[in-house]
């Protein structure tokens, strides 16, 4: 029973990876869900917890985005049969509506889409995507010193509720 338990767990929703970067480079706006086109290892792979989407982004091919740099190390005994290539482009699942909107933010307006996260949906694999725009330095520095500001505001307040 314990064992039917953690496959329900793992396909019910969890999250797969996370591109934490991502917030810290890029202005986030849009998100979208996509499905990713995956072969057999490479889901065997993402059960086993071997995806990392840090340094991945989305690009446009022939009116199609696929997944660009995402890393997918593959188990040694699910793929002996296959040649499998770890950091090879996926295709993206998405209604042509929001193809079209992707690409037409993407070309006009000189954004770039960036994978957030990975996830189960049901057994399926999605990536959550964004439509982003590049931080300059002085716009990181800005998020930084907010982000502290935030955190030595809490500080306080949890010091001040003790003492009262």
């Amino acid at each position: 029973m314990g064992k039917k338990a953690g496959k329900d767990k793992a396909n019910g929703g969890g999250t797969i990876a996370l591109n934490k970067r991502a917030r810290h480079d890029y202005h986030l706006e849009d998100r979208f869900e996509a499905g990713v086109a995956l072969q057999g290892w490479e889901l065997k792979a993402i059960r086993a917890g071997r995806a990392n989407i840090g340094e991945s982004y989305a690009i446009v091919r022939n009116g199609e985005i696929f997944l660009f740099g995402a890393l997918i190390t593959p188990l040694i005994s699910a793929s002996t049969h296959v040649v499998a290539d770890a950091q090879r482009t996926r295709k993206l699942l998405l209604h042509r509506r929001e193809i079209d909107q992707l690409i037409g933010r993407v070309e006009r307006d000189g954004y770039t889409v960036v994978p957030t996260a990975l996830y189960w949906k049901g057994n399926k694999v999605k990536a959550e995507l964004a439509l982003a725009k590049g931080k300059q330095k002085h716009d990181k520095r800005d998020a930084e010193r907010e982000r502290d500001w935030n955190r030595e505001k809490q500080r306080a307040m949890r010091q001040h509720n003790r003492n009262a």
